[in-house]
C-alpha cells in the first residue's frame, strides 16, 4: 500500500482540468479508464499487478494529472475517496469496488495505519497532500481520538461501501468483486472488455516476475484465473518490489508539471 512515491516536497497546485482526455494506449483498443475504488487493504495491489500483466498501464496511487492521463487503470489513493469527481472528469470510465470480509480487513487496516499514521499528519507528515486528504476523507484521521478503534474503522468501511453502492446503483459501468473468490479475475477482465486468457497458458504467461523471483514473493501460490495475493500479512511494499514497464509513477510530470486536478471533495 505505502510507497516511496508518496513522499513529496511540493504540494499540488490547482489548475483547470483539460477539456479532452487522452485515449488508452492499449493495443487491444480498450478505450476507457478503469478506476479501482476499494479501500486500502482490500486487494488494490493484487488487482494492479494483474492488470499490468494484461497489458494495461497502471498507476497504484496517482497524485498528478499526468499520472491519470498515462494510466489505463488507477487504484488506491485518491480513487477510493474521489470516485465521484473522477466519474465527472472521465465519463467513459469503469469503476471497480473491492469488497473484503470485515474480520480480514480490520486487523490489516489497523496494521497499515500503525505504520502510516505519523506520515499522514496534517502538518508534519511526509506523505503527499492528496494522499493525506484521501485518507482523512474516508477515515477521519484528523478528527477522531482513536483512529485504530475497531468500531470506528467498521463504521468507516460500511459508510464508504454504502456510499459507493448508492452512487453507482443501477449503472453498468460499475462492478463489485472480492478478489479471494475463485473466478474474480475472469469476472473483472470480462467487465473491462479484455479477452479472457487461455486457461492452459495462463500460468506460464501471467506474473513472470513472481515466478522468476519466488524469494521476493514467497506467499504466492495462486490458481489459474485468480489474482496473486500480494501485500499479505505485514507486507505493504509489493508494488515497489514488482518491476514492470507498464507501471506509471504516482508523481509523474507532464505538460502541467506535477499539478493535480482542481476539484474539491
Amino acid at each position: 500500500m505505502t510507497s516511496k512515491l508518496t513522499e513529496v516536497s511540493i504540494a499540488p497546485q490547482a489548475t483547470k482540468p483539460q477539456a479532452a482526455m487522452p485515449k488508452s494506449t492499449l493495443a487491444n483498443e480498450l478505450a476507457n479508464k478503469v478506476f479501482i475504488i476499494g479501500l486500502p487493504r482490500t486487494g488494490t495491489t493484487s488487482v494492479s499487478v494483474a492488470l499490468l500483466e494484461q497489458g494495461l498501464t497502471v498507476a497504484h496511487q496517482a497524485f498528478t494529472k499526468q499520472a491519470f492521463m498515462l494510466a489505463d487503470a488507477v487504484s488506491d489513493a485518491p480513487c477510493f475517496s474521489d470516485y465521484q469527481q473522477l466519474d465527472k472528469l472521465f465519463p467513459n470510465a469503469k469503476f471497480v469496488y473491492l469488497d473484503r470480509p470485515l474480520d480480514k480487513w480490520l486487523p490489516s487496516m489497523q496494521m497499515l495505519l500503525g505504520r502510516m499514521l505519523v506520515h499522514l499528519d496534517k502538518d508534519k507528515g511526509r506523505f503527499h497532500p492528496v494522499m493525506k486528504r484521501s485518507f482523512n476523507h474516508c477515515f477521519d484521521i484528523w478528527q477522531v481520538e482513536d483512529v485504530f478503534d475497531e468500531a470506528h474503522l467498521t463504521a468507516c468501511y460500511q459508510r464508504h461501501q454504502q456510499q459507493v453502492m448508492s452512487y453507482f446503483a443501477g449503472r453498468d459501468d460499475f462492478i463489485s468483486i472480492d478478489i479471494s473468490v475463485d473466478g474474480s479475475l475472469a469476472k473483472l477482465l470480462q467487465f473491462i472488455g479484455l479477452a479472457k486468457p487461455d486457461a492452459a497458458e495462463f500460468r506460464q504467461l501471467q506474473y513472470p516476475q513472481l515466478q522468476s523471483q519466488p524469494q521476493n514473493f514467497p506467499q504466492l501460490n495462486f490458481p489459474q484465473l485468480n489474482f496473486p495475493q500480494l501485500n499479505t500479512g505485514r507486507n505493504v511494499a509489493s508494488w515497489d518490489e514488482y518491476k514492470h514497464p507498464n507501471k506509471i509513477s504516482a508523481n509523474v510530470s507532464g505538460p502541467d508539471k506535477r499539478k493535480f486536478f482542481d476539484y474539491r471533495l
